[in-house]
């Protein structure tokens, strides 16, 4: 099964969206927006961006965790990982984005417009 954004409505009433892969996992979770626009413009910018590994950003938390960011051409973010265990299991969840992330299969679960 391939991946898929999933388009959602924030607790807040703010726009954002996953990106999970054939299994369901959520292996990017994006900022939030004010407009569902500004989270569709989010997705394409996903599917620019998720092939070169320069655009991963990997970093370690204060706890320990790994966790990877993935930046824009301009260096902003457009998304984070969970945290990871394991420098390892996080390299994979990159390659997992960079494998989905070009899909262009959105489920649109928003309760706004």
């Amino acid at each position: 099964m391939a991946g898929k954004f999933e388009l959602k409505t924030a607790a807040n009433g703010q726009v954002m969206f996953n990106l999970k892969a054939g299994n369901s996992e959520i292996i990017l979770t994006s900022e939030l927006y004010a407009a569902k626009s500004g989270a569709l413009n989010g997705i394409e910018s996903v599917k620019k961006n998720c092939t070169a590994d320069a655009n991963f950003e990997r970093k370690k938390s204060a706890k320990g965790d790994f966790f990877f960011v993935l930046k824009a051409g301009n260096g902003q973010t457009i998304g984070k990982s969970e945290m990871y265990s394991s420098e390892a299991a996080m390299e994979n969840g990159i390659k997992s984005v960079m494998k989905n992330g070009g899909t262009d299969k959105v489920d649109d679960i928003t309760q706004t417009s």
